[in-house]
């Protein structure tokens, strides 16, 4: 039977680019992770993208992933397939621009594959108490290279 985990990420910036830092919780049967990290000169959508590879590289079997996250780049990005296709155009958008964070999404994409995951989009800074959680991590370690 395959697992199924939760995973809430943030990512956080003072600049943009500035100091920058990240958060993850991933949930199983009742465990909780915790994990963060930071930079000190990065962009916000990278710190996105980071809790989520961060988050994923912890699992080592297959799994059901219920993936949250309040960034619309990168709930979008794979929900919606767009990763995929600046992929298959040599990293370059649908507006004819070079895709950013190619590195990361190069990280990430075999870390998709390797789960079944499914997106959920939720309002930053809301009711949402692991997302807040997220961000107060994050926000503490972009704090960290100030």
């Amino acid at each position: 039977m395959t697992k199924t985990v939760y995973i809430y990420t943030d990512g956080a910036c003072s600049g943009n680019p500035g100091p920058g830092g990240w958060g993850a919780i991933l949930l199983y049967q009742g465990q909780e992770k915790v994990l963060s990290g930071g930079e000190a000169s990065t962009t916000n959508n990278r710190m996105e993208l980071t809790a989520v590879i961060q988050a994923l590289g912890q699992l080592k079997v297959p799994c059901q992933v219920e993936l949250y996250s309040d960034s619309r780049y990168v709930i979008d990005a794979l929900s919606k397939g767009w990763v995929f296709q600046w992929q298959r155009r040599g990293w370059i958008k649908a507006d004819r621009k070079p895709a950013l964070n190619v590195d990361l999404w190069q990280q990430l994409l075999p870390l998709i594959a390797t789960h079944t995951v499914t997106y959920h989009w939720v309002k930053g800074h809301s009711d949402n108490p692991y997302n807040n959680r997220c961000d107060q991590l994050a926000t503490a370690q972009a704090k960290r290279f100030r």
